[in-house]
Order: C-alpha cells, then structure tokens, then sequence
C-alpha cells in the first residue's frame, strides 16, 4: 500500500506541473503580465523557459524518470515562485490573503516534493538508459 500511495503522490505532483506549463503555452500574456506587475526582468523568455520546465518535470514525474533529481528541482522552482510571486508580505490588504494561501499551499507541495525525493530510487545523472523507470535501474 506504501508503493501505491508514493506513485499516486507522484502522478499528482505531476499533474500539479504538468497543467499549468500546458497552461502558460496555450496563454502565455497572462502569466507574462503577472511577472511583469511583480517586476521579473525578462519575463517573456523566463515565461516560456518555466512552461518547458512544468511541462518536462511533470511528465518526468508521472512516468517515474530521474524522479529524486526532478523532485528536487520543483522544490527549488516553488521556492523561487513562491518568493517571487508570492510575496504576501509586500502586498496591500486587497491582495493579502489569496497570496499568503499561494504561498502557504506552495509550501504544502514543497513538502511533498521533499519527500518524494527522500524516498526515490538514487539514480546516477547519465543520458543512458533515460528513458528508463528509475526501478529499472535499481537502488
């Protein structure tokens, strides 16, 4: 039962990628002008570089490839988002509460990332074999 509750957790969490990277690529000047009213420098390139990424880690994730690295790396993406994005404490009262529930809920997947990653197979960085499941190559 452990085995299947990790696998649900980890198509979830990629799900949680995957959606909003097919989201940003079917309306990018929406996501672009939120990171421009918080003032991200080079928000339609880094737009479409983070769609990529959602994308590629969410299936990453979903099909159980290299799942401790791509874990890791959302983590460090939701970070960045979170303090970017997210930064209730700049905000005025109208803004406030919805963005400290982003954050605060970004927390909650930041968490199961980590774990995720704590309990995924250690698989060595090599183009060999990528395409395989991290079972397939033991651990």
């Amino acid at each position: 039962m452990g085995q299947l509750s990790i696998t649900i957790g980890r198509v979830l969490l990629g799900l949680y990628f995957l959606m909003p990277g097919l989201m940003k690529m079917a309306g990018p000047a929406e996501t672009i002008a939120y990171m421009e009213s918080h003032a991200i420098p080079f928000a339609a390139p880094l737009m479409w570089f983070s769609a990529t990424v959602n994308i590629l880690g969410g299936l990453a994730l979903i099909a159980g490839r290299h799942v401790r690295f791509v874990a890791y790396g959302c983590a460090i993406y939701v970070l960045l988002v979170n303090f970017m994005l997210h930064d209730f404490w700049t905000m005025g009262p109208d803004m406030v509460e919805r963005e400290t529930q982003n954050f605060f809920k970004n927390m909650g997947i930041l968490a199961g990332l980590l774990a995720l990653a704590g309990t995924a197979t250690v698989r060595p960085l090599s183009l060999a074999g990528w395409w395989r499941s991290d079972k397939s190559v033991g651990g």
